[in-house]
């Protein structure tokens, strides 16, 4: 099978497309076959060697994807990897594998790991929002910053997003934000 080998730390030309043996489950490990893979800023933190614990080299980036269990066919999403997501092939361990609804392509499932646990994490458990708060969300146009719009507005606060794009700017406002600023002009903080 295909995969993303990263034989040392760096930029990203370390990452190399390579053969490697296909992957046999054990134990309780599920193969998956990998549809859509997720890229977050973390892996590229992981791969230049700035983020612990650092994985044995060499190894194959990536926690999020979607595809669908080999021998089963279910489609999933996957929030984490024994193998590695930037592959063919995924060896994942239960806990990882989560139903991936026939509304959601593969693409917005590997969209969903990383960005939206970043996003309930910070707003629900580090900032404890509540409904009827109002929320800031900088950077409303990224992965997380998406999440965190759609799970703010699901939560009943009010939102104000940030973009730096004409894209983004359309984006956020697409997604239920109340307020869009662009964080790419000066007094936009005196505008919140």
């Amino acid at each position: 099978m295909k995969a993303i080998r990263v034989h040392q730390f760096g930029g990203p030309e370390v990452m190399k497309l390579e053969e490697i043996p296909d992957l046999e489950p054990h134990g309780d490990e599920v193969l998956v076959r990998l549809r859509a893979i997720g890229v977050n800023p973390v892996d590229t933190y992981i791969r230049a060697g700035s983020y612990d614990p650092k994985p044995n080299l060499p190894y194959t980036p990536g926690k999020d994807a979607a595809g669908e269990v080999v021998g089963g066919g279910h489609r999933v999403y996957i929030t984490g990897t024994v193998s590695g997501a930037y592959a063919e092939y995924a060896l994942c361990k239960p806990a990882d594998i989560h139903p991936l609804p026939k509304r959601l392509s593969f693409e917005q499932g590997a969209a969903i790991g990383v960005p939206y646990a970043t996003a309930y994490r910070a707003l629900f458990q580090r900032a404890r929002a509540c409904p009827g708060e109002t929320v800031l969300i900088h950077g409303g146009s990224g992965g997380v910053g998406t999440a965190a719009i759609q799970l703010a507005r699901n939560a009943g606060m009010t939102v104000i997003a940030t973009a730096g794009t004409d894209e983004g700017i359309a984006l956020t406002k697409k997604l239920g934000a109340h307020h869009v600023l662009n964080h790419r002009q000066p007094e936009y903080l005196a505008d919140v």
